[in-house]
Formats: C-alpha cells, sequence, structure tokens
C-alpha cells in the first residue's frame, strides 16, 4: 500500500490533475478498509466529496475526520509527505470503518455483502470497497465535463489493479451501470449481461427499468497480472443512488450475488 500512496500522491501534485475538478488538499483514497484481509470488494467510481467535507463545504475535523488532507498533516504541498505521513494516509484509508465511516453509504452495500458472508465492519472486516479513480472531487461524477473524465481515467488506470495485486480479493462487486460501463471502458474487460427476474423497477409513466446482472472474470489489469483470476459480478441498479430501487429489488441483487459467487466463496 505504501508505494501505491506515494504514486497517487505524486499525480496530486502534476499538472496531469489540474482542472480535473479533483479536491487536491484531500489525500488519495485507494482503499476504504483493508484489502489485505478481504476476500470480496465492491467497487464505485470515485470517492464522495462527502468524505472530506460537511454539508456547507467545511474540512471535516476532529472526530469527523475520515481521510487525511494537507492541513491535518501540516504539509503545504504534497511533495513534503514522508513515510510518517504516508503511514497516517495508510491507517486513514485501512481503519476506515473503525472510524466514522459514511454510513448513509455504505450500510445498504454491507447488507448485500452480508449475504456472501462478509463485512466490511467488526474485529476482522472480510470485505473492502475500492472505486476506479482514487480521488475525490468537489463535484459529482455526472456533474464534470466529459475531458475532466477522460483526464481522470487517465490518470487513475492502474489504481486498482494496484490494489488488487497485493490483495487476496477474489470477488469485485460493480454497483451500477455506470460503474459497469466505466470499468469495462478503463480495464478492458468484457463482461455478460442478462436479464434477471426480480429486479425490475416500476415506472408509472414510462416502460420498467429492467434487472440487468454483469459477470466475467479478470487476470490481468491495466497491463498488470493478478497472480490469480478474479470474478466480477456486476448489476445496473446503483443501490444508493437509482430512483425507486425497492426492497424486494436489492434482496434479489443480494441473493443473485451469493448464488453467483458462492463457488468461488467456497
Amino acid at each position: 500500500m505504501y508505494s501505491t500512496i506515494t504514486a497517487l500522491l505524486n499525480r496530486l501534485d502534476s499538472p496531469a490533475i489540474a482542472g480535473t475538478g479533483v479536491i487536491r488538499w484531500g489525500c488519495p483514497v485507494p482503499t476504504f478498509g483493508d484489502p489485505a484481509n478481504a476476500r470480496i470488494a465492491t467497487l464505485g467510481i470515485n470517492p464522495s466529496n462527502r468524505e472530506f467535507v460537511d454539508q456547507l463545504g467545511t474540512e471535516l475535523d476532529g472526530s469527523k475526520r475520515r481521510f487525511h488532507t494537507l492541513n491535518s498533516l501540516g504539509l503545504s504541498k504534497w511533495a513534503e509527505a514522508d513515510f510518517r505521513h504516508i503511514e497516517q494516509i495508510t491507517e486513514s484509508c485501512t481503519q476506515y470503518f473503525q472510524r466514522n465511516p459514511y454510513n448513509l453509504w455504505f450500510k445498504r452495500l454491507e447488507y448485500v455483502v452480508a449475504a456472501m458472508k462478509a463485512t466490511f465492519y467488526g474485529v476482522v472486516p472480510s470485505a473492502c470497497h475500492l472505486d476506479l479513480i482514487p480521488y475525490a472531487t468537489a463535484h459529482k461524477w455526472t456533474e464534470l465535463s466529459s475531458r475532466q473524465r477522460t483526464s481522470l481515467f487517465a490518470v487513475s488506470k492502474d489504481a486498482l489493479a494496484r490494489v488488487l495485486v497485493d490483495s487476496p480479493v477474489s470477488v469485485l462487486i460493480l454497483n451500477g451501470r455506470s460503474v459497469v460501463e466505466h470499468f469495462q471502458l478503463l480495464t478492458g474487460v468484457s463482461l455478460r449481461p442478462q436479464h434477471v427476474n426480480g429486479w425490475s423497477l416500476k415506472r408509472r409513466s414510462s416502460s420498467d427499468i429492467s434487472g440487468i446482472g454483469y459477470t466475467g472474470t479478470a487476470e490481468t489489469l491495466a497491463g498488470m497480472d493478478l497472480g490469480r483470476r478474479i470474478l466480477i459480478l456486476g448489476f445496473n441498479h446503483n443501490l444508493q443512488s437509482s430512483y425507486g430501487v425497492t426492497a424486494n429489488a436489492v434482496n434479489a441483487i443480494r441473493a443473485w450475488l451469493a448464488h453467483s459467487s458462492e463457488e468461488v466463496l467456497a
């Protein structure tokens, strides 16, 4: 993790990330939880700005702080960070769920991975959360320009592989259609779509939104050998933000994930 965070910190000070909307005073977040103990990892696009600021945009501090910033580490720029600062950043990532996790977002994912006998929380967590882009942006992903998104993907293309290589993760869960599409675009891994009964979301003024599951495997990412084959499972409904995601749909997705990963996790 040390070399990964060092590389990601260096990029925060680089021109390549300028103008992308990244919160440059906030540290990179390669992982939520400790991947060294995780067999299952959920995947999103990038960390929320709420990991660093409150509703008014004020930097979180004290017991409310989740991750380190230039301010919390007493730095004026990331180039000043030494091994002590990197250890502190690493700890804030690996111990995330033991401190002040953003439960409003993570509890629904926790409910899903629990069906696979995994947890983000507890004394010995067996799941972690990863993102395609390990940098929080001041605005939501959907509000960024296409140029900003392209730049962020270019500067982050190896971040996910770096974390997976040094972990025992055997199942990667992609949360939502946007994550599925961006994962395939960024990694070149093709996933097989299939309609799944029980996931459809009802709409009064338009056709129902079908439920689609995605499956695939990967042994390399970003040109890096993972050292094993990872099972990839995804679904088109973003559990936190899709309008009208019902409890029945969540339970059906939960059961599908548990069944689809049963052999790998046995």
